[in-house]
């Protein structure tokens, strides 16, 4: 799935991202961690890997999108 990078706290590692309908979703230290990166900036287009539904999705991973 795709997303826009919307926040992101180095510190932490955490932040969130816009799903294409405008939806924040946050995702944690882990999920970042799982993608490799090193840093984010807001507007970057990621894509980003999720389990569960609606109120109980998560996400998994936060990688770069490449074309």
């Amino acid at each position: 799935m795709q997303a826009t990078a919307y926040t992101y706290d180095p510190e932490t590692r955490s932040g969130q991202v816009l799903l294409d309908d405008g939806t924040p979703v946050p995702f944690d230290a882990p999920a970042f961690d799982a993608g490799g990166l090193r840093l984010l900036r807001p507007g970057q287009r990621v894509r980003i890997e999720t389990e569960g539904a609606e109120d109980g999705l998560r996400i998994t991973l936060v990688t770069l999108q490449t074309f």
